[in-house]
């Protein structure tokens, strides 16, 4: 259950997103962030906030493990939007490797989600994103966060 307790403490974040993801184009948005992570609940629950200066907007994502099936809900909510996402993306890591599945919307349409979370060393991490098209296997990578402990 203990399995985010190496993100908490402050990060600055690299971060490269798609800028029109699932539409062919390999356009990619490069910006900062700071992030501040947080662990509770004895390492079963993490919290993080996340700020994105040149974009005006910041993030917060809940993290909550459930012992009795040994996985991850991940929530996120955005200042931009006003509103949490009630759909998780549950997963659970295996080592040093965490992978988490649920549902998104992109241009009005459901596909779906994985997120990838690698621990690289004790001060670095990389959180990535990735949307599928449904009924097809081919993850398209959207949004990759390279965090460095400050």
């Amino acid at each position: 259950m203990n399995d985010f307790d190496f993100f908490a403490g402050h990060w600055d974040v690299a971060n490269r997103r798609l800028v029109k993801p699932l539409s062919g184009s390999d356009e990619w948005d490069e910006f900062p962030g700071r992030s501040v992570a947080t662990r509770h609940f004895a390492g079963a629950a993490s919290f993080d906030e996340i700020t994105f200066p040149t974009k005006g907007w910041s993030g917060l994502t809940v993290r909550v493990y459930h012992p009795g099936t040994r996985q991850w809900s991940i929530y996120w909510a955005s200042s931009a939007r006003g509103e949490l996402d009630t759909r998780p993306m549950v997963g659970a890591f295996d080592g040093d490797r965490g992978v988490f599945y649920g549902e998104e919307v992109v241009d009005g349409r459901p596909v779906r989600c994985r997120f990838l979370w690698t621990v690289i060393d004790r001060d670095t991490a990389r959180w990535e994103q990735a949307f599928a098209e449904e009924g097809s296997e081919d993850w398209e990578t959207n949004w990759i966060m390279d965090f460095t402990r400050t």
